[in-house]
């Protein structure tokens, strides 16, 4: 009887033990995991590029999401309400998206000052707007320098207030049609208004619309030499970026430019909308324009 019990205690015991260090080593398996360094996914965005609607199958092939366009090379042609109706037939045709357009005034429309045209900038901004919504696209970009200089002698917060009251008359319309106005503040060579994006968000929050947003642009940024922590600190308003190379505005990889400064800021905002290449002069635009999207999204990878 003895030797019985002797053996069921023993069995009873390698079970105890077995289970304990099975438990450790799942218990060790699991610290062990633990302690490995978890994997981040790799930092991407929405890519693009401001170009002619005639480059949207190169680009689509380069790696790009979507083109940016302008509103009188796309929206407002020059040869009129019939070569708008081509362009949009051969927008639905090859089914690539225009997120976004650049330049909603020529400079002949002045937004301030005394020869201010609220009149015909509104009557223009309606038909931008109304054709984006046709062409299923996000954004009009706000910048027009030209069209924003406060002239010489005229009282600056004049000026401020006539450019937010424009602004206030034309966000009613991007809701209408549901396409945002993205504010662009450009640097000081291209106007004298609007420089930075403390500036931007100035007139966003005087016009307290969800319409009316911020367009960060990071080559406008370098040559303010503005710091990516405006990114962090403005990030809630920004919609839409633009990027070039500071010297010459040549897109990523020409000169050698380091953005990952300024995409590191985007990613800690968890910004998510498109960046788009925007430049305006190219040697060779189909090796450039690959050759920036290339660069991009390697340094977006590293941040």
């Amino acid at each position: 009887m003895s030797q019985i019990i002797d053996q069921a205690t023993r069995r009873d015991f390698l079970k105890q033990t077995t289970g304990i260090v099975a438990g450790l080593a799942v218990g060790s398996a699991f610290q062990d995991a633990l302690a490995l360094p978890q994997t981040q996914p790799l930092y991407s965005l929405p890519l693009g590029v401001y170009a002619g609607y005639n480059k949207a199958t190169f680009l689509k092939e380069s790696g790009c999401t979507y083109i940016e366009e302008s509103v009188a090379g796309f929206l407002i042609p020059p040869d009129g309400d019939a070569q708008y109706e081509k362009n949009l037939q051969q927008l639905r045709q090859d089914h690539f998206p225009i997120k976004s357009y650049v330049i909603l005034l020529p400079g002949s429309l002045k937004t301030l000052g005394p020869d201010a045209n609220h009149e015909a900038i509104l009557q223009r901004t309606e038909l931008v707007l109304k054709r984006a919504k046709e062409c299923d696209s996000q954004y009009v970009v706000f910048g027009s320098g030209g069209s924003r200089v406060i002239p010489e002698g005229f009282d600056r917060a004049i000026a401020k207030a006539q450019h937010i009251e424009l602004t206030k008359k034309m966000a009613p319309l991007a809701e209408k049609y549901g396409v945002t106005i993205a504010v662009e503040p450009l640097n000081r060579g291209e106007t004298n208004f609007i420089n930075s994006l403390a500036e931007g968000v100035e007139i966003v929050d005087a016009v307290k619309s969800p319409r009316i947003k911020l367009l960060c642009d990071i080559y406008h940024m370098l040559k303010e030499d503005e710091s990516p922590s405006e990114i962090v600190k403005y990030g809630k308003h920004i919609v839409h970026c633009h990027i070039a190379e500071k010297e010459s505005r040549t897109p990523p990889g020409l000169k050698g430019d380091d953005f990952r400064p300024y995409l590191s800021a985007l990613k800690k905002i968890n910004y998510k909308g498109g960046l788009s290449i925007e430049c305006f002069v190219y040697t060779d635009f189909e090796k450039e324009a690959k050759r920036g999207i290339e660069v991009l999204k390697q340094q977006l990878s590293e941040v």
